[in-house]
């Protein structure tokens, strides 16, 4: 029991002090993610107030500060909290003869850099692509996911509004899509992630990009904002599921945009029994895990 206490306290204290680091540049600037989102979002905040698509959408739309704060709190503040955990969960499954090397179906270490990045990616975003419709699949799981469906005006900062629980389903499957990949993340692992900041705040953006012929294979805000939109497709729980990459809604046929205009009602039906505050937002859903 000790040894699971001492990796606790020591994940826990090694993250804050990675992210007090980070903050006053005291990291490598690939890994300065704090620095790096904020960056992110400030260029993306300025294309929405130069090219806004729905022009009467104020700048400080509705729940902008909600929304800002929840950036922080789930890519920061949450990891902080849930990291010993993590290292728990992962110190016990070596102790019982799993280590990361026990699904392993590629050895990246065998191809080029390039390849390693390439496949990490697009293994990653599957997995997630795949979480994403277990999360409008079960109704335990959308329970949770409707704090994200629960915004009414789309915009950046939209990307990160979602109810913590997300992180316990997405956290696992993400390991597992590492396992798969010999348990290590190629060296420049660093550029999916920035690269999927990137792709999420802009497809929450208030900002119309298609991406042209590369709309088949890149997620983009015209499609994306069918993925929040109040009425769905007949007997479809949700389209157009991509994480970053919109190739897997084309491969599974969950692709849907009837048009690109950007003037549809967002939510869900019930959306008015979300509640407003952060604090009640966090706990929303929690009683439906009770027996």
């Amino acid at each position: 029991m000790e040894k699971y206490l001492q990796a606790f306290s020591s994940a826990f204290m090694g993250t804050v002090n990675w992210t007090g680091k980070s903050i006053v540049f005291e990291v490598p600037w690939y890994s300065n993610y704090f620095w790096g989102l904020i960056i992110i979002s400030l260029i993306v905040w300025g294309l929405e107030i130069l090219f806004p698509w729905r022009k009467e959408q104020s700048i400080f739309r509705k729940d902008f500060w909600l929304d800002g704060f929840y950036m922080f709190f789930n890519f920061f503040l949450f990891a902080i909290a849930i990291s010993g955990f993590y290292k728990v969960i992962g110190l016990l499954f070596n102790d019982l003869g799993i280590d990361k090397s026990s699904l392993t179906l590629f050895n990246l270490s065998e191809l080029p850099n390039w390849g390693q990045l390439l496949v990490f990616f697009l293994v990653l975003d599957f997995v997630q692509w795949f979480t994403h419709v277990l999360l409008h699949t079960y109704p335990v799981l959308w329970k949770f996911h409707q704090i994200h469906h629960s915004v009414k005006e789309m915009g950046f900062a939209a990307h990160l509004r979602y109810h913590w629980m997300e992180n316990i389903f997405y956290k696992p499957l993400k390991t597992f899509g590492v396992m798969i990949l010999g348990g290590f993340e190629p060296e420049q692992a660093f550029m999916v992630h920035f690269f999927a900041i990137t792709i999420g705040h802009l497809n929450h953006a208030n900002i119309k990009i298609t991406w042209g012929p590369l709309k088949y294979l890149l997620n983009n805000p015209v499609m994306h904002l069918y993925h929040h939109a109040y009425e769905l497709p007949k007997g479809k729980n949700g389209v157009n599921y991509g994480i970053s990459l919109s190739l897997w809604d084309y491969i599974f046929k969950t692709n849907y945009i009837p048009e690109d205009s950007g003037r549809l009602q967002l939510g869900f039906e019930g959306d008015d029994k979300i509640p407003k505050s952060f604090f009640k937002q966090i706990t929303y859903g929690l009683s439906k895990l009770k027996p």
